[in-house]
């Protein structure tokens, strides 16, 4: 039923846009045969917006992956340096909250663990909404940013790291066997600034999958068993989104389009200061607003990568163009 009802959305959308296209054209037509000049710019502007409709249509038609119209999460660790890297990964996950917002998908924050003065040393959130994991899947990797620290009194330049996995939640239809003897269970003590993170027993939990090395933790419940339970449902969807990987690095290299960026490595550069620029590495996408980019405006990026991840390079030129008239329209508001 959710597979007829996303088909039966996709084609009623695009019958509409070949409907109100139709419509336009025959209106322009017209008022053009009347000499009504304010009529036909009112009709210029319903096709620009439909061509925009239609573009984010074309995005929307490459979310065809085996998992990309599941819900995901998304886990967000801080890298070397202390504070400002806490500081970083923090912002990184207001980002992807804001982005989550801004296209009404629904979150939740299932682990979070505060830094020592700032920050967080690593968090992961639920984010609830159809194609969340084909949207979001692209960021997995090193975000770096270079800003002048407001934690150093000198006001010298820093550059930080941190990374972000995105994988997807697994589907009650999908086996995914583990073994008792591969799991390292540990429980812990919630620990958190307060609110929600407040906890005064062991219930949080963190997995191991020894073979692969995977952790996952969950303190979101004051119930250690609900934390278990949240807990491998991650670890089920770490590994089957390791197996996806699996299956998308064997197709790209039977198809010569293998990208030399790998997972783990940095994709993205947000440069606060000396000049203000956000650049993703894989793709050449930029932007010089990246106080809007670190507010959830992130589908530009998203588009560009996902398309030259499907199609190789030769769709980054397009994906190129599209996000440069996104950005414009941005300025233009």
């Amino acid at each position: 039923m959710r597979e007829r009802t996303r088909l039966d959305s996709a084609i009623s959308g695009c019958r509409e846009i070949e409907r109100e296209l139709e419509d336009t054209v025959e209106l322009i037509e017209l008022a053009e045969a009347e000499g009504d000049g304010a009529m036909v710019d009112e009709g210029v502007q319903v096709l620009e917006k439909l061509a925009a409709r239609a573009r984010e249509k074309e995005i929307e038609s490459l979310l065809s992956g085996e998992a990309d119209a599941s819900d995901c999460y998304i886990e967000i660790h801080s890298g070397a340096g202390g504070t400002e890297s806490q500081d970083w990964a923090e912002m990184l996950l207001r980002m992807y909250l804001r982005w989550a917002d801004r296209r009404g998908f629904k979150t939740e924050i299932i682990h979070y663990s505060p830094g020592e003065e700032a920050g967080i040393k690593s968090a992961t959130i639920l984010v609830r909404g159809e194609n969340a994991y084909g949207w979001a899947k692209t960021e997995s990797g090193v975000h770096r940013l270079v800003r002048i620290s407001p934690y150093d009194s000198s006001a010298r330049r820093h550059t930080s790291f941190a990374s972000v996995w995105v994988y997807p939640v697994v589907d009650e239809n999908i086996e995914v066997t583990i073994e008792d003897k591969d799991l390292k269970i540990d429980t812990y003590r919630s620990s958190g600034a307060g609110g929600q993170h407040v906890n005064t027993t062991d219930s949080a939990v963190r997995i191991t999958h020894i073979p692969t090395g995977i952790v996952v933790a969950c303190q979101n419940e004051r119930s250690q068993h609900k934390n278990r339970a949240t807990a491998m449902k991650m670890l089920k969807a770490r590994l089957y989104e390791r197996e996806l990987q699996k299956k998308e690095e064997e197709a790209a290299a039977a198809h010569a389009q293998k990208s030399d960026i790998g997972w783990g490595h940095q994709i993205r550069s947000y440069v606060l200061q000396p000049y203000q620029m956000v650049k993703d590495l894989r793709t050449g996408i930029e932007s010089s607003q990246p106080d809007k980019v670190l507010d959830g405006d992130l589908d530009p990026f998203l588009a560009a990568a996902l398309a030259a991840r499907i199609h190789g390079e030769n769709a980054v030129a397009t994906a190129a163009a599209v996000a440069g008239e996104e950005r414009g329209r941005g300025r233009d508001g």
